[in-house]
């Protein structure tokens, strides 16, 4: 660092390291100051200035406020500062403008404060999650501090150079749901994922009826506490990979949990909901929304393309993987070159409207662990404009009749994935305007919401729309639903999108209770359901189902409506987009294990991959342990 700078103290600040300075503004002057220092010590470098030389927060705001423009959109409370990290959160409806061209709002705002800027862009949905999240890190930031120096230390000691690598499958192996998998070397011990079961009938924490609980992973299974797992990666915020992570807090972990700026944001609204869920369901939750709270408070996000250091000898780098928002395929570079993994979580290696195809680009790759949900020999989905036309065709004779449509969707993910395609159609196609209402209900808005502060991981089209205030989420085809159940459904024909996938439970089941009996309507699958899940028994065309009333006791139900399978929609890669993925992948992985499917599915998979790569390619099951160096 230049002597001009004026170094004052230098930190490891969990995976970074923060240098405090002088002269900051020198420092941000010369872009290539913090860029060839980074590329020097190969980590981020942080530069903030000394505390005593930042701007009161008073006359900070008056300037901030005179150097960006009013149409960046910054609230009344828009700009809050945090000593302890001598940052300056912004938040703004357009951060192109705070950010000035060529980042010159950015270095005037440096320059003249000494605070250096955290520019936050604001949801054009209402967002409670994200406000929430916000709030937390800003009042818990003497925490965060302490928290990140205290990871920062450990991370940073000397190398020491491990002579074995392992993989333990804990869960996720030949089955969907509870994905979880230890990497240890010597020195180091990582969890990847960390989820629970998405299958019916568990409350909270109780075994099913075999005796066997395969609700959760087999962290009590791994030969190490809690305490010895030096860090949690996260690939995306669904249940099956982060619904147990909570849990380990409880039980005294503190270590972080790494994971995309995204992720963390649904994270927060998928575990928030599960607890209260399983409450109202009459259950016991695993943990409290303070074990979510606590969790959020150790995250560390990371953006897709940033090399990370979570121990001294692991690696962590994302990478698009094309699945939900934020979703990431982890690649791991394992002590100086020693190994190199790639553990893709949940991938779609094909045409979406919302995100762009999972990346196929690694530095290295000697061993990689595929997902497998779509990889029976069957699991070929039909072209997607086919796909596409089948549903807009079904939904237009359904509501032509008078009936209605009940189309269950994971929140996160199918739910915006469906709202492009019916804005598509029903705006720039005459055959299918239609006069019929189509109403979100569930958790399906706020998930919206949090796509809309985070445009940059959305497929191009998406982003511009968001950015332009044109945003496809807030189309006027969507109605919010307002009211009982039964009010809207007694209004006429209408298309109703509604969170709970499965229909194990949330809004799409309430309306499927009270639509079941009248074969006029319609019911839609769209996406994954699990073997013994209520959505899958349906299209398995059981006729006659038990299900809880008001007052907790089984009521019979007829299914006498029209039910219907539309393929395509699915945000997992189908058989031909899996084996295309592992083609296309570069390098070429020398060992291939294949996970997070049904155990025919994934015994098949890898054999066809094997076949096809002329590698090693295996299918492990639960508490197998792979000795990969």
């Amino acid at each position: 660092m230049p002597a001009d700078a004026g170094v004052t103290k230098v930190d490891f600040e969990g995976p970074d390291v923060a240098v405090y300075v002088n002269n900051v503004s020198f420092v941000y002057k010369d872009e290539s100051i913090i860029r060839n220092i980074s590329v020097a010590i190969k980590k981020r470098l942080i530069v903030r200035s000394e505390s005593s030389k930042l701007m009161d927060p008073e006359s900070a705001v008056k300037r901030i406020k005179e150097i960006v423009p009013p149409e960046a959109g910054i609230p009344e409370e828009g700009i809050r500062f945090v000593p302890e990290f001598s940052e300056v959160y912004i938040e703004a409806l357009k951060p192109g403008l705070v950010i000035g061209k060529g980042g010159t709002n950015l270095i005037n705002i440096i320059s003249d404060t000494k605070w250096i800027p955290k520019v936050l862009r604001i949801p054009t949905m209402n967002s409670d999650v994200i406000k929430g999240v916000r709030n937390m890190l800003f009042k818990e930031s003497p925490f965060r501090k302490r928290f990140l120096d205290s990871i920062g230390n450990k991370i940073n000691k000397p190398i020491m150079k491990s002579e074995w690598i392992k993989a333990t499958a804990l869960g996720g192996f030949k089955e969907v749901g509870r994905s979880c998998m230890l990497v240890e070397t010597n020195h180091s011990k990582i969890l990847i994922d960390c989820g629970i079961s998405p299958e019916p009938g568990i409350k909270g924490t109780e075994a099913n009826t075999a005796g066997e609980n395969k609700a959760f992973p087999y962290v009590a299974n791994m030969n190490a506490t809690i305490n010895d797992i030096d860090a949690v990666i996260l690939t995306h915020g669904h249940m099956d990979h982060m619904g147990f992570i909570p849990y380990l807090y409880k039980f005294g972990y503190t270590g972080p949990v790494y994971c995309t700026p995204p992720t963390r944001d649904l994270a927060a609204l998928l575990l928030y909901d599960y607890t209260r869920l399983v409450i109202k369901s009459g259950g016991t939750p695993l943990y409290g929304e303070k074990d979510v709270r606590t969790m959020l408070m150790h995250m560390v996000t990371r953006d897709y393309g940033e090399v990370t250091n979570v121990t001294d000898e692991i690696k962590l780098t994302y990478h698009n993987a094309g699945h939900i928002l934020g979703s990431g395929t982890v690649h791991l570079h394992i002590g100086e070159g020693m190994y190199n993994a790639v553990v893709t979580g949940d991938y779609k290696y094909g045409f979406t409207r919302l995100l762009d195809e999972a990346d196929t680009r690694y530095p290295r790759i000697d061993a990689l662990f595929t997902e497998s949900t779509y990889g029976g020999p069957r699991d070929i989905t039909q072209n997607r404009k086919e796909s596409e036309i089948e549903l807009l065709d079904a939904i237009q004779a359904t509501v032509n009749n008078g009936g209605k449509v009940i189309i269950p969707l994971f929140a996160v993910g199918r739910s915006q994935e469906l709202m492009l395609v019916l804005e598509n159609y029903i705006n720039n196609s005459p055959k299918y305007k239609m006069e019929a209402p189509i109403y979100l209900d569930g958790m399906i808005l706020e998930a919206s919401a949090i796509h809309t502060a985070y445009p940059e991981y959305l497929k191009y089209s998406v982003q511009q729309r968001i950015l332009n205030n044109n945003s496809p989420f807030e189309s006027e085809i969507f109605e919010i639903a307002k009211g009982e159940k039964s009010e809207i459904l007694d209004k006429g024909p209408s298309v109703i999108l509604a969170s709970g996938g499965m229909l194990n439970g949330g809004a799409s089941l309430a309306y499927f209770k009270e639509m079941a009996e009248d074969p006029k309507n319609l019911l839609v699958f769209v996406g994954y359901n699990s073997a013994n899940s209520l959505g899958r028994r349906i299209q398995n065309k059981v006729t006659e189902i038990a299900l809880p009333g008001e007052d907790g006791k089984l009521e019979q139900m007829r299914v006498k409506m029209q039910v219907r399978t539309v393929e395509g929609f699915s945000g997992h890669s189908d058989r031909r987009q899996l084996i295309d993925f592992v083609k296309n992948i570069r390098p070429s992985p020398k060992k291939i294990f294949t996970m997070h499917g049904e155990e025919s599915k994934c015994e098949d998979l890898s054999r066809v991959l094997g076949n096809m790569m002329h590698v090693e390619s295996r299918s492990p099951m639960n508490l197998d342990s792979q000795r990969l160096k």
